[in-house]
């Protein structure tokens, strides 16, 4: 795709929970399965100071939920919102603060906390606390427009009809939201911006790490299209294939707009489309979904929508059409639709399709939607259809999605407006000292490029050796053993890099290596083995954990030999091999290297085998 000609944009907000207690509590930031007590909410929109109401927050609450949340040791009184929040946890303003002056922002003067409405359950209170840190921050040639600390929302565990479980250990973790200006240029440098950014975040060593501790946001629109915001991206390497999925949805969107107004259909068409209820026509179908509704004291409802004939299915992206978008508001509602571009299909027959056109009087241009079930659901589906059908009228809707592991994604609400931000009463405002924010700067850690550089011309370790630590976030513990362990620093990235990612494979952490390195480390130091076995040697003690070196070194095969030992051997090796030897001289000394190591891999260290060969082929060559 031509992005540039497209006219793409995009914008980042990345979320990262800060390595620290709650925000204003004292309750440890951890996750459990261990529940206290359980209480339900109910939770309805209320105006904003200015008398307006948050349209997000309004069509939340027309979705009629019941909220359940599990207390337990993670969570306290004011996570059940039954006590005022405590003062905003220091450690985590001042982890906020570095991460600022890292992003090179402008720190403010004074942090105010807001309270931004969220009326999904995900907050016992309807609202999230949140406070503006620093503005026009800088990564690469991208600008940070904003830096905020806000607090995690609750964490969803379930669902059931029209209850949806919350568990409060994750309500109130410290997160840190870092939003960048849409100037984006293209899904790549977006994954690229994303990836820098936590590289930072990581820097400080003072964030968490693991699935869900960071999640990125992406806003992204085209020319003619729309500002769409994509939540809940978990991987960095997602966000090129969700951003172009965005695109093509708008490309579609806006295919469907332009048919449209060449059709003439226009708002009052939609607007005047009579629900009607064609149960009759389905009496003796083969429909399942439908015999089984009807069976139930259901109804088929049927809604037409003149002019959309052949839209619905998609007109170029059809894994982005219209079809999908009515289907994704429907199920808000409760329920689900059919169309007729689709049919006959799913058990409904030719017949079938026709008697419902019939009914609604359609022409050869006019589409109908069919929802099936409780009559009550079935019309607020098509209500969800007809408001969605006008939407198309305009292009792309400003709307929030979430993302899905496929790289598709699946409408979640409208798009906030300012009506949902008001002043936070409960916590006082913080000065900012400039004395301490220049102990911090003082001490600000070092940028990870500059850090693989360094590290990478310090140890004698490749770049690529040295990259891989610092993004991984091994680099700390690479440093302590390649300074305890000096000649063998190679050796230690090498586990640090394979061996880790090796273990993983077999369910075991990363602790559990890092806790077998010394002995290892230390075996190899005295010349028990050679580098090259260090891995099978850690794996085993790995595996095994009752396992000593020798115990290690003894099932893993690798005894120690003196060298006269390594000389018989090789020397065999080359009078086995002489033709070859004469015929290729000092060249036949890496071929034959492969030979040798294979024999005495992990019993002697690859270069006294490249001395001792060379000496030997040298004396068969009577040189």
């Amino acid at each position: 795709m031509d992005y540039a000609k497209l006219g793409f944009r995009a914008g980042l907000e990345i979320h990262q929970q800060l390595a620290t207690h709650k925000l204003f509590c004292k309750c440890p930031s951890q996750l459990t399965e261990e529940y206290s007590s359980i209480f339900e909410r109910i939770l309805r929109p209320v105006q904003s100071e200015l008398g307006e109401i948050d349209r997000a927050a309004v069509e939340e609450a027309k979705r009629g939920k019941k909220f359940v949340y599990l207390a337990s040791p993670s969570s306290c009184l004011v996570e059940a919102d039954e006590e005022p929040p405590h003062a905003a946890n220091d450690e985590a303003i001042d982890i906020a603060l570095t991460i600022a002056l890292m992003l090179k922002a402008d720190v403010v003067d004074e942090i105010h906390f807001m309270r931004k409405i969220v009326i999904d359950g995900s907050n016992t209170t309807g609202f999230q606390r949140t406070a503006l840190i620093a503005v026009n921050g800088k990564v690469d040639d991208v600008a940070i427009e904003t830096i905020c600390l806000e607090e995690d929302a609750a964490r969803k565990i379930g669902e059931e009809g029209k209850k949806v479980k919350y568990a409060l250990d994750r309500l109130g973790i410290p997160l840190i939201e870092i939003a960048t200006a849409p100037t984006i240029t293209s899904p790549d440098k977006a994954r690229k911006v994303a990836e820098k950014i936590g590289l930072i975040l990581r820097a400080t060593k003072k964030v968490k790490r693991g699935i869900g501790t960071i999640r990125q946001d992406v806003n992204v629109s085209i020319k003619g299209g729309n500002r769409v915001e994509i939540k809940g991206v978990q991987e960095l390497n997602d966000i090129p294939k969700i951003l172009e999925n965005e695109v093509k949805r708008q490309i579609e969107l806006i295919e469907v707009m332009k048919e449209l107004k060449k059709r003439g259909v226009n708002e009052e068409m939609i607007e005047r489309a009579k629900m009607e209820d064609v149960s009759d026509v389905f009496i003796n179908t083969e429909c399942k979904f439908i015999k089984k509704a009807l069976k139930r004291k259901g109804v088929a409802i049927a809604l037409k929508l003149e002019g959309f004939s052949g839209i619905i299915r998609g007109l170029k992206y059809k894994e982005h059409r219209l079809g999908k978008e009515f289907a994704m508001h429907a199920k808000k509602r409760g329920g689900g639709i059919v169309h007729s571009d689709e049919l006959p299909n799913y058990g409904i027959s030719s017949d079938e399709v026709e008697a419902v056109k019939k009914k609604l009087g359609c022409r050869q241009q006019d589409a109908f939607i069919l929802s099936v079930g409780e009559k009550r659901i079935a019309e607020r589906c098509l209500e969800a259809v007809i408001e969605r059908a006008k939407q198309a009228l305009h292009g792309v809707p400003k709307e929030v999605r979430r993302a899905l592991q496929d790289g598709l994604t699946e409408y979640m609400r409208p798009m906030p407006t300012a009506a949902r931000m008001y002043p936070e009463t409960d916590v006082p405002p913080i000065r900012v000292d400039r004395g301490k924010l220049e102990q911090l700067r003082k001490k600000l850690p070092e940028y990870p490029e500059k850090k693989v550089r360094r590290m990478a011309k310090q140890y004698g370790i490749s770049m690529e050796e040295a990259k891989q630590l610092v993004y991984s976030g091994r680099d700390d513990i690479f440093e302590e053993f390649a300074r305890k362990y000096a000649g063998y620093e190679r050796v230690v990235a090498r586990i640090l890099l394979h061996v880790v990612a090796e273990a993983a494979k077999q369910g075991f952490e990363e602790a559990i290596v890092v806790e077998k390195m010394p002995s290892a480390l230390d075996g190899l130091r005295k010349g028990l083995f050679a580098k090259e076995a260090i891995e099978d040697i850690i794996l085993n003690l790995v595996e095994n954990p009752e396992n000593t070196l020798e115990d290690a070194m003894k099932e893993c095969g690798i005894e120690k030999m003196d060298e006269e030992e390594i000389r018989q051997m090789i020397r065999k090796i080359v009078e086995e091999r002489m033709d070859f030897v004469k015929e290729r001289g000092e060249r036949a000394v890496s071929p034959l290297m492969g030979v040798v190591m294979k024999e005495l891999r992990g019993k002697v260290d690859g270069a006294t085998v490249n001395k001792i060969l060379k000496e030997e082929i040298e004396k068969a060559l009577g040189q």
